[in-house]
């Protein structure tokens, strides 16, 4: 019984995960314009001054 709690924890949590990653790759409020979804486009956008 012990080891079926275990197993079913383990599944629920990369299940979890799973739907976080895909979650975060369908999110468009935080995305930055590349691939990778961390915002870091955004930055250099940002810190480009335009004379």
């Amino acid at each position: 019984m012990e080891q079926q709690i275990i197993i079913w924890a383990l599944f629920l949590t990369a299940a979890g995960y799973m739907g976080w990653r895909i979650w975060k790759a369908f999110d468009r409020r935080n995305s930055g314009g590349c691939a990778k979804g961390c915002g870091c486009a955004a930055d250099k956008v940002n810190s480009v001054k335009i004379k």
